[in-house]
């Protein structure tokens, strides 16, 4: 289970992620992270955050929370690699329902690792 002080809840969080983050795409998702530091809320030395956006074309409700669980459960492993303080949104793309969680786990590792490595990149 993802911790609560892990959990982006605000609307404008995820938009300023989306917006000024670095992207990276995958198959069945597209990762938007957004270093420590680079938005103006004063809580980025606080842990990192994760946020979830799966939209309608991904499935219908129980598809989309099911996709939703499999991502939390996902994410709550791999939170502790993300630098402290970033903030990281994982939208999932129609694709997703179907992957096996294993595929989905080795495109989440590829996608994190690649935008942390582009993230320190931009500095």
């Amino acid at each position: 289970m993802l911790k609560a002080e892990h959990r982006l809840r605000r609307s404008a969080d995820f938009r300023v992620i989306v917006r000024r983050g670095v992207r990276v795409g995958r198959p069945t998702m597209v990762v938007h992270l957004l270093p420590a530091g680079e938005s103006a809320d004063a809580a980025d030395a606080g842990p990192a955050s994760v946020g979830l956006v799966v939209g309608r074309t991904v499935g219908g409700a129980v598809v989309r929370n099911t996709v939703r669980r499999r991502l939390r459960h996902l994410l709550a492993e791999r939170v502790d690699r993300l630098p402290a303080g970033s903030k990281l949104v994982v939208r999932a793309l129609p694709g997703i329902a179907g992957a096996p969680s294993s595929a989905l786990a080795r495109e989440l590792d590829a996608a994190i690792d690649r935008a942390v490595a582009r993230a320190e990149h931009r500095r």
